[in-house]
C-alpha cells in the first residue's frame, strides 16, 4: 500500500506543479482554490458512507479510493505529504482512543 500512496503523491504533486488545468483533473480541481478541493474531498467521503451502508464491497473500495485520491490532492496543495499523516498515526499508537480524543479537547 505504502508504494500505491507514494506513487499517487509524486502524480499528484507533478501535477499541481505543472498547473496545466485543461490537461490534468488535479490541477483544474486545485484551479478553483481549496475551498473547491475541500468541498469534493466532502462529497467523496460521503459517498464512501453511502457505500459502507451497502453491502458492494467493490464499490466501498472505488469510492475509498476516490477519497484517498482528493484527499491526497488537499494535502498535497497545503503543502503536507502523507509522510506527515504517518508520523501522526504514529504519534498516537499505543494512545487510547478515548484518551486521544479526550486529549485534544484540552
Amino acid at each position: 500500500m505504502g508504494a500505491a500512496l507514494e506513487r499517487l503523491e509524486s502524480v499528484v504533486k507533478d501535477r499541481l506543479a505543472a498547473g496545466e488545468a485543461e490537461a490534468s483533473y488535479v490541477a483544474s480541481l486545485a484551479a478553483k482554490g481549496r475551498g473547491k478541493i475541500a468541498q469534493k474531498l466532502g462529497e467523496e467521503a460521503v459517498e464512501a458512507v453511502i457505500a459502507a451502508l451497502g453491502e458492494d464491497d467493490p464499490d466501498l473500495i472505488g469510492e475509498a479510493a476516490d477519497l484517498v485520491f482528493h484527499l491526497t490532492i488537499l494535502l498535497s496543495e497545503r503543502g503536507l505529504a502523507w509522510g506527515h499523516v504517518a508520523a501522526e498515526i504514529n504519534r498516537r499508537h499505543g494512545t487510547s482512543g478515548h484518551a486521544e480524543k479526550a486529549a485534544r479537547k484540552q
